[in-house]
């Protein structure tokens, strides 16, 4: 999934303003903060995409989208991708 620029800094912002009001971090520059999460958000939301054009591609040509079977196909496929990629 691609995310506008204006949501990633929303979505960043938001970010800053947990680790801030929450106290669970010291920000010492707003700035690269923001910049770091935009970075990090953009990375996953890639690799979000990644796993999940592969495991569409290892559906079978027979299962129709949609379908309790696709569905039930895509999330073991989703999930075996996602562990290959964390060793």
């Amino acid at each position: 999934m691609n995310l506008s620029e204006g949501r990633l800094s929303y979505l960043s912002q938001q970010l800053l303003k947990i680790v801030v009001d929450g106290k669970l971090g010291t920000v010492r520059n707003d700035h690269r903060f923001l910049s770091e999460a935009k970075k990090a958000l953009t990375e996953e939301f890639s690799i979000d995409d990644e796993l999940d054009r592969l495991a569409r591609a290892r559906m079978p040509k027979h299962v129709m989208p949609g379908g309790r079977d696709w569905e039930i196909r895509y999330r073991q496929y989703y999930e075996e991708e996602r562990r290959k990629r964390a060793k």
